[in-house]
């Protein structure tokens, strides 16, 4: 492989990023796809008829924020309010505010009107349709299920009757079927999106971004958001980029040095988020010594049994399972193939970064997780793929290294599988 070659092989070239007005179109059509087939799947697993999603401007719930085009502004009180009315007639969706949804929902209230009369409105909407159980988004285990404020809920409870009141019930499951469910449209995305991910890790792991001795991991961290900046797409959390080097070369260099120097390991934990989808990625680039066309035999070898885990993780998926239940198969199934010290700490990916699908371990707990690790799996979620294994490495005196590997999957179909590849050899510089 060539100091400039792209570990998984295939097409070189940055994807072309799509420009606003088609990001809109994109997204608007898969809202619409996802309001009609995951929404009433959503509402009746959940158990409730009613779901009502109550925020303001400046403090938009997480929820709320995947529900409408992606060009709106959303002024002042914003409530969204969906009904189930059985199979036949569907889940009537009302807008009740002055956001322009364009035809997704219905909108009886013209606005530019004291808020007060959507108050009075929503009470009498909920009369009219005297629904038995109301969700709402106050969670206990899922952070995005918890969107609704209190001044928010207070006000609520003052303007429905008493009898409604006691039919409000946490939308939580609702809101985390809502969230981690992706359409097939959406799955078709997240190739593109990942494309673009993996794209901007490779441009950020070149001779055009890394001069050894020069360079530092701040330099690369820096670059990386810019390139997002210049690409068009956002950065979906700060960039972060680890030097490992054999201890010998951390002595001769000393402990924090944050130049890159020739020898040195550099993982990243990077992702992107772009078209209403994150992506997560954590990859390696060796930098090589006069004379070397590859990284040392024992490192590769580490890739190599890490690869194998990730093999081990996507195998193990079972729709219905626990995120406790799926890392508990993965982690007896590992250690029985020989995996060296395999570590699993995925996460569920999509539309946010870390929920909420199950939790599928934690670096510092292997064995159970309650709450966000008793989530059940279903089709069409995402994961970040975040493992390790550990092991010695010969050509650093037998030192020993945890090698950490991030790639995004899909569960679709029944299968786990990978989106957008995974690597399998080292980018080199």
């Amino acid at each position: 492989m060539s100091a400039e070659g792209h570990p998984r092989g295939g097409a070189v070239g940055f994807p072309m990023v799509l420009p606003m007005r088609e990001r809109a179109e994109v997204r608007m059509r898969s809202l619409e796809r996802s309001l009609e087939t995951v929404l009433p799947a959503a509402m009746r697993e959940a158990g409730i008829d009613m779901w009502l999603i109550l925020c303001q401007e400046d403090d938009l719930d997480p929820v709320y924020k995947t529900m409408i085009p992606l060009d709106t502004w959303c002024p002042i009180l914003q409530a969204l309010i969906f009904y189930d009315r059985g199979p036949e007639a569907g889940v009537e969706m009302i807008n009740l505010s002055m956001t322009d949804t364009k035809e997704l929902y219905g909108k009886p209230w013209p606005g530019r009107r004291h808020h007060s009369e959507q108050w009075a409105m929503l009470r009498g909407i909920v009369e009219e349709r005297d629904p038995k159980r109301i969700g709402i988004n106050v969670g206990s285990v899922q952070w995005a299920a918890g969107g609704l404020t209190h001044n928010l809920y207070v006000q609520l409870l003052e303007a429905l009757p008493g009898k409604y009141v006691e039919r409000l019930v946490s939308a939580e499951a609702c809101a985390t079927r809502w969230l981690a469910s992706l359409t097939d449209m959406e799955v078709t995305t997240y190739e593109h999106v990942v494309d673009v991910a993996h794209a901007l890790i490779a441009e950020c792991y070149s001779r055009g971004s890394i001069v050894p001795g020069l360079t530092t991991v701040q330099d690369l961290e820096w670059r990386y958001w810019q390139m997002c900046v210049d690409r068009g797409v956002q950065a979906a959390f700060k960039p972060s980029f680890y030097p490992i080097r054999r201890s010998s070369a951390g002595q001769l260099y000393g402990g924090v040095d944050p130049v890159i120097r020739v020898g040195d390991l550099i993982r990243c934990d990077v992702g992107i988020d772009y078209l209403g989808l994150i992506s997560d990625h954590q990859e390696w680039v060796y930098v090589l010594r006069p004379g070397e066309t590859e990284a040392p035999e024992g490192i590769r070898r580490l890739m190599a049994e890490g690869n194998r885990l990730q093999d081990v993780f996507m195998s193990e998926f079972r729709r219905g399972l626990t995120g406790n239940q799926i890392l508990r198969r993965i982690l007896d199934r590992a250690r029985s193939e020989g995996i060296p010290s395999p570590k699993v700490y995925s996460h569920s990916l999509g539309r946010l970064l870390h929920e909420p699908g199950p939790l599928i371990g934690l670096p510092w707990e292997q064995e159970r997780n309650e709450g966000r690790g008793d989530v059940t799996l279903e089709d069409n979620y995402a994961f970040a793929m975040e493992l390790s294994v550990e092991g010695p490495v010969p050509e650093w005196g037998g030192e020993s290294l945890r090698f950490a590997l991030e790639e995004d999957v899909v569960f679709t179909g029944g299968a786990c599988r990978l989106v957008g590849g995974r690597q399998t050899g080292f980018y080199l510089v």
